[in-house]
Parts: structure tokens; sequence; C-alpha cells
């Protein structure tokens, strides 16, 4: 396993972290404690050493979970985790104040919660789980992020970018506040790559990339005739035509990738992040065995050859499978 800083906090984080949303259950159907757990530990067996989930993955369940893993992790395990808007509304709507959906009492009460949660003192990294930047002067949020190091329950700050649109928080970054964030980057979006990451590079911002493998996309097991779990998110997000979508693009990245790297395409989309010098850590959903040891798999194989590299590129697809 291979280590970065994630920028002034000074972490030493694994390149491959543990994403919980899975875990949490109830929008992943298909999600089971027992096998969570066992992956949770496998991954620190291998070590990784950094774990992002949040208070409204499973309303506290992935962190009660993330909390039980940590108990006897071989190392130093750096926890990640977001205060949920108040109004429960992804991405931020314009238009509405942050005394709606940060105010200053429920950002302490959250991450009281998540401390509870967790089974901890300290919060390595809190992050806003949306960011409208209407909200780069408003007091609550930056007072809050103040008080929160000062009384030693957080570490570090961060925010957790609306999806695809990583340009909301350039100006938020230069405050000072910020010392992290997380954002949607894959071989579908490489957004950032313009404007976010030479900044995050320049102010010395640790990245978090979310969605690596767009929420199984690029797996390459979403297929035409693929089935969820009834009532699984996914549902939602591959309606309609879009598995069929999906699949052609990711066939068509496999044909023109061919005899340049090995691997499947799931550990090339990995490497394609981690080839980004910008990128702190990378952090997959991992809820079984065989994914956390395939993803971590991935670490010691460097960043890909930039022949492989401009042959992505071109697979660039600018779209919005979330709903609003």
């Amino acid at each position: 396993m291979q280590y970065r800083r994630l920028g002034r906090t000074g972490f030493l984080v694994s390149d491959i972290g543990y994403g919980a949303w899975g875990i949490g259950g109830k929008m992943w159907l298909d999600s089971r404690d027992d096998e969570s757990l066992r992956a949770l530990r496998r991954a620190f067996e291998l070590g990784v050493n950094f774990v992002d989930t949040a208070l409204v993955y499973g309303d506290g369940h992935s962190e009660q979970l993330v909390g039980q893993a940590i108990k006897d992790a071989p190392q130093r395990i750096y926890v990640a985790t977001k205060v949920p808007p108040k109004n429960r509304l992804w991405p931020a709507r314009p238009g509405i104040p942050i005394d709606q959906v940060f105010p200053y009492d429920y950002i302490i009460e959250c991450t009281e919660q998540s401390l509870r949660n967790l089974g901890v003192e300290t919060i390595d990294l809190q992050q806003l789980h949306v960011w409208n930047p209407e909200w780069l002067d408003a007091d609550d949020w930056r007072r809050a992020a103040e008080d929160l190091k000062r009384s030693g329950k957080i570490r570090a700050f961060g925010i957790s970018v609306n999806d695809h649109q990583p340009d909301s928080c350039l100006e938020v970054i230069q405050t000072g506040l910020i010392d992290t964030v997380q954002v949607i980057y894959n071989i579908f979006d490489q957004s950032p790559e313009q404007n976010l990451f030479p900044l995050c590079q320049k102010l010395d911002i640790g990245v978090i990339a979310r969605v690596p493998l767009d929420e199984g996309g690029l797996t390459g097991r979403i297929k035409p005739d693929t089935k969820f779990p009834p009532g699984d998110w996914r549902e939602l997000y591959f309606q309609g035509d879009r598995k069929r979508q999906v699949w052609e693009r990711v066939q068509a990245i496999q044909r023109d990738i061919s005899g340049l790297v090995e691997g499947t395409i799931a550990e090339v989309a990995l490497r394609f992040c981690l080839s980004h010098p910008a990128v702190s850590t990378v952090i997959p959903g991992m809820r079984r065995v065989e994914t956390v040891e395939s993803s971590c798999s991935v670490s010691d194989l460097g960043p890909l050859p930039e022949n492989v590299l401009a042959v992505l590129r071109k697979h660039a697809w600018p779209r919005n499978f979330y709903p609003d």
C-alpha cells in the first residue's frame, strides 16, 4: 500500500481509501453487516488507513460499523465523516440560506452524534455534505469549523462538493478554513482537472476522489440486463436506457486500451484517479472482501502510462445521472 499526504492536514493516508456509503445499508439493499465488517477489517490488514463515512449513511449505521472495526485495527485509522444538510436536499439548492441547511448549532449537534456513533473523542476530518457558494461569507459554518477545531472535537474541516460541480468550491477553499475537498472524479467526469485540482495543488488542499467507479458503471459489471434489488437506489441512478449507455461506453474503453495496459476496467479506473498528482486518496465502495483485495492491489501498480491516459482522456462523458 502506498501513502500520500492529505494536503495541509499532514495526515499520511493510504491512496486507496474505504468509501463507507454502501455499508450503511438502507439505500444499498444487498449490504450485510457481517460481510461489511469483514471487508473493513481486511482493508485495514492490507494497509488501508483512511475511511470516509457520513452521519446520513444508514442514519448513522455506517459510522457505527466503522467504529466497531477501527477498535481492533492493526494501525492508526483516519476517519472522515460528514454533516448532512438539515433540509435533506442533495445537492444544495440555489437560493436556500445556510440557516436552513447548516446552522451553527446543527453542525455542532451532528458532530457530537458522529463522535458517539464512531466511539471516538476526535474526528479526523469533518465535512459539509453539500456546498453552495452563496454561503461563502456566512458566519455559521465558519464559526462551527473554528470552534470544533479549537475544542478538539475535529482535527480538520472540509467540503464534499456537489455532484459534478467542482468549480462551486473554488472560492471557499481560498478562505483558509477548508483543509480538504471531496469531489467526483473518474474516467467519465474529468472536469476537476481543469480548475479545481490546480488550485488545490497551489493551496495544499487535500483531494478525496469519490465515485471513482461511477457507482459501479466502471466495474464492467453493469450490463443492459442487470437487475438490482427492488428499492435499491441504483435502480434510479441507472434507470431507463442508462445501463445500456454505460455498458457501451465501457466496452469502447476496453477496446481502446486493449493491449496497452493489464488489469480489469475497475483497476484501470482506480489507477486513472491515482495518476493525477492532486489526488490524495480515492474512496471506492468496498462492501466485500474480494472487492477490497482487488482495489487495494492497485495501490502498488503506480500511475498509468501517459499513452494510456491519453486514450482515457478521450472517454470523458459529461452527464449527470443523479436525481435532483
